[in-house]
């Protein structure tokens, strides 16, 4: 059968055109549409016993016509039952006659990704334990991807995007002071050094709160006694412009809005400070009796004129009930102080480890090595960037025994995705014209990871019905090799249709940005994605090494490493 990524997209169209294909297309489309439709030059004749013929009778024809004719010469004829018109075998005598691919596994050791991953995770900040984008912490992560693509001899780059960015300049604080004997005979004074008797409670940055992406620097100081309104869930019709110069409390239910809306209404109705009660996420699943807050970000380009001095945090849920307690229904006085730049760049760098192929067609693997601001993500995603650094680690000795594959791979790490998929969208942005032309298929590891206790296994899904078959049949090749894994870590693979795709991590720039020109319609990468299970802990103080599984990771980094050696080496 004809290798079709080793040829070039003019050779591509003209194959295409030759078969009364459509030629339109990037080189993905191109090579897809020829495995899926093309015919060779044997011819197969058969009788139909109607003029009528269906299209997916017509189809499966033209499927047979790719058989080598030594084949058809053994076959004789492919046998297509029908009853009143409709096809009742086709592609199952197809697969019958080309026979079931030999899929080769490739080799993962859970122990060395577990090495990866706490590398990784030591590269954190001093208190904070994140890596967040455009940080020093970031930047060394990147540096370290590089070296270990560099030790596995897998030649590597690393490319610096300047992109939109806050940084986050000190620790946030958050209080609560019932004024003493001198701030209730002279206010100015409530809560200062010589206020005697002032209470106070003091919140712990990361466990009690933690800031939210494009928060502004907001000074709100005990003395300046601000009020603080609670507009419920925060909809369109709640008395936004009631809350003009104070801080608004939001309680996080099941009918409240994403940060973006909420975020934009405030800085409409010139908030002072916003704070988000979590009622809804991880509520006694982490914390008995309480809902840990975590870190989310906010769609910056859906807002005109983002606000720099509006302060922007999340709390937990019996943090939120201390603020309605002491201040909204008591005498207490808030202290909401954050230091955030929001309105700059900040550089993100993508670390690439590059195998050379036969041809310049692209297999791209990929996790984010950037984490939230204050969590050791060891899950989200320290997870991914392990399975990617232990894939690339398996492919360095598999090209050293099988020599050149077919076609070129990228081990690539992203940085800022937690703020908005910018490393990735950059990446992608700079080498459209090569993505155009040559990619093949693009790998997004993001929480692969699956919890030893909360285990509901693995969801892997692509948007090409070749790539989702080609798992299918890896993975039953998996569970026959591998049936503990396979017992314990349930795999579901999934077809999405091209615009289902989620845009929710590092594989949407791939699937909906290479092609910019919807002329002859929207051409869409090709994209295979892994979710794993059990993450409560992402996106809070939690989500570290206590519980992070190296085990699981080996079903995905088997599973679509195998996929990477059947289409470089196999196919």
């Amino acid at each position: 059968m004809t290798n079709w990524d080793s040829l070039t997209v003019a050779q591509l169209k003209e194959e295409c055109k030759k078969r009364g294909l459509a030629s339109g297309g990037k080189k993905a489309e191109l090579v897809a549409r020829l495995e899926d439709y093309s015919t060779e030059d044997a011819v197969l004749d058969a009788e139909m016993v109607d003029d009528s013929v269906s299209f997916s009778t017509q189809l499966i024809i033209q499927r047979a016509k790719q058989l080598p004719v030594s084949v058809l010469a053994v076959i004789g004829i492919v046998l297509i039952g029908t009853m009143g018109g409709a096809v009742l075998y086709g592609d199952d005598v197809i697969d019958w006659i080309q026979g079931e691919p030999d899929y080769q596994l490739i080799e993962f050791d859970p122990t060395s990704a577990r090495g990866f991953a706490q590398s990784l995770v030591d590269l954190g900040h001093p208190e904070w334990e994140g890596r967040m984008s455009g940080t020093v912490e970031e930047h060394n992560t990147a540096e370290f991807i590089k070296s270990n693509f560099t030790t596995m001899g897998i030649p590597s780059t690393v490319e610096d995007f300047d992109v939109p960015m806050f940084v986050i300049d000190e620790e946030p604080e958050l209080g609560i002071c019932h004024a003493g004997d001198v701030g209730q005979t002279f206010p100015a004074f409530a809560c200062g050094a010589t206020d005697v008797n002032a209470d106070f409670i003091n919140f712990n940055h990361r466990s009690d709160f933690v800031l939210q992406g494009y928060s502004g620097s907001a000074f709100i100081r005990y003395v300046d006694n601000i009020d603080v309104i609670d507009l419920g869930t925060g909809n369109e019709s709640a008395d936004w412009a009631s809350a003009a110069g104070a801080v608004v409390l939001i309680h996080m239910t099941d009918e409240t809005e994403s940060n973006t809306p909420l975020f934009k209404r405030a800085s409409e109705n010139d908030v002072e400070g916003l704070i988000l009660i979590n009622e809804r996420q991880n509520c006694d699943d982490l914390v008995s009796g309480d809902c840990v807050p975590y870190f989310k970000s906010v769609d910056i380009s859906s807002i005109d004129n983002i606000p720099i001095d509006m302060g922007f945090i999340m709390v937990s849920k019996s943090v939120g009930q201390t603020i309605i307690d002491n201040v909204i229904n008591q005498d207490g006085r808030l202290q909401f102080l954050t230091y955030v730049e929001n309105a700059g760049e900040a550089t993100v760098k993508v670390p690439c480890g590059i195998i050379q192929g036969e041809s310049d067609s692209l297999i791209i693997i990929g996790a984010h090595h950037d984490t939230v601001y204050m969590a050791q993500g060891a899950v989200d995603d320290t997870s991914g960037t392990a399975t990617v650094l232990e894939m690339a680690r398996q492919f360095g000795l598999i090209e050293s025994q099988m020599g050149t594959p077919k076609h070129t791979i990228y081990f690539c790490t992203w940085g800022g995705e937690e703020e908005g998929l910018f490393g990735s969208t950059a990446w992608v942005d700079k080498h459209r014209n090569n993505l155009y032309e040559n990619l093949r298929l693009y790998i997004n590891l993001d929480m692969n990871h699956v919890d030893a206790e909360r285990n509901s296994g693995v969801t892997l899904f692509g948007n090409h019905n070749t790539d989702v078959n080609h798992i299918r049949g890896i993975s039953e090749k998996f569970k026959q090799q591998y049936p503990e894994l396979a017992d314990r870590y349930n795999i579901e693979v999934r077809k999405l249709g091209n615009t289902d795709m989620p845009y929710n991590s590092d594989h949407a720039p791939f699937v909906y940005n290479i092609d910019e020109d919807e002329a002859d319609g929207k051409q869409y990468g090709r994209a295979v994605v892994c979710y794993g299970s059990g993450s409560s802990e992402y996106h809070t103080y939690l989500d570290n090494m206590d519980r992070f599984n190296e085990e699981s990771l080996a079903v995905s980094g088997i599973i679509y490493g195998s996929l990477v050696y059947y289409l470089a080496y196999g196919d």
